[in-house]
């Protein structure tokens, strides 16, 4: 197979915002780019390329009927449940996802959160700007009091490889680290695994980094949310679906939780009559666009890795 004669196809290059080696993606053929792709447009932007790289947008059976010429579909992203495998593999198309190259990323933003909720940040930022401090007769303000990391449970479902990133900096902040498996498996960690009613009653900060799949789906509901502690924060950079989220609003104004972080909804972009965005308090909720995965280091180690998948791919079918 000639690389160079290679026609490649990107659905949705917006959704990778400016990443500085592209061009690790030329090097195997002419990349037609594509800034996003609407459903019907699919077919036919795909119907004469070699290999086709997306990032969300659906790759369906019909699709695939159009692209004669189809031999590999790379993902730029980890989940590929945007793509019908099943008629890829009746076509024998290869379906080859990227994975490990946004732990950090995410992770760091999960401390961003945490931190923004325990800190309070705003408030401060704002005593300080808008002079209340210059009038205060103390060097400090000690009227909204915030808590450590240090001495907490740091309950994580979803122990996978940013699961167990976030793991080593909880710790490293000094705090216990518990883990609730939602599949029953994953037992081979070197953490306490505890069943789901003690480790939401028991944690003082829940974080979520699992799949939405048939065990995780609305895994927190209200009943399960009134299980945890009145002092407890819940993080979720998983999947949207994995917390209902008209219960975790009810749940807030009920003040059942101190406080919760999201990046991820069960609709992305979010509704405009989401109720997470009409809860009363609203210093009680942090809210990131699925911004978690997308740092620029993030991003560009994730072409490389499509990139490399595609040499994998042409070294194995030479």
């Amino acid at each position: 197979m000639q690389e160079k004669s290679l026609k490649i196809v990107f659905l949705d290059l917006k959704t990778m915002g400016e990443v500085p080696n592209l061009h690790l993606l030329e090097k195997y053929g002419e990349v037609k780019y594509y800034q996003n792709t609407a459903p019907d447009e699919t077919p036919g932007r795909i119907k004469d390329a070699d290999i086709v790289i997306t990032n969300k947008v659906d790759i369906n059976k019909p699709a695939l009927e159009a692209a004669a010429k189809l031999k590999l579909i790379c993902v730029a992203a980890t989940g590929t449940n945007n793509v019908d495998k099943e008629a890829a593999a009746q076509r024998g198309i290869p379906v080859k996802n990227a994975v490990d190259y946004s732990s950090a990323s995410v992770a760091q933003l999960t401390f961003a959160l945490l931190l923004h909720l325990l800190h309070k940040l705003p408030y401060f930022d704002n005593y300080v700007k808008q002079g209340e401090y210059s009038q205060s007769d103390i060097f400090t303000h000690l009227e909204n009091p915030f808590r450590e990391i240090k001495g907490k449970r740091f309950g994580i479902i979803g122990l996978g490889n940013i699961g167990r990133q976030v793991a080593r900096i909880a710790e490293a902040f000094g705090a216990e680290v518990v883990y609730f498996s939602a599949s029953g498996g994953n037992t081979e960690q070197p953490y306490q695994r505890l069943e789901l009613k003690e480790f939401l009653g028991t944690s003082d900060i829940v974080s979520i980094h699992a799949p939405l799949n048939q065990y995780t789906q609305n895994l927190l509901h209200y009943d399960q949310l009134r299980l945890m502690k009145p002092s407890a924060i819940l993080l979720n950079m998983g999947r949207g679906g994995i917390v209902n989220e008209a219960d975790l609003a009810r749940a807030l104004d009920e003040n059942l939780i101190y406080a919760a972080g999201l990046d991820v909804f069960a609709q992305e972009p979010i509704e405009k009559d989401n109720p997470l965005l009409k809860i009363k308090n609203k210093e009680k909720l942090v809210l990131t666009p699925h911004i978690a995965w997308a740092s620029v280091e993030a991003r560009t180690l994730l072409v490389e890795k499509v990139a490399q998948n595609i040499q994998e791919f042409l070294q194995e079918n030479k």
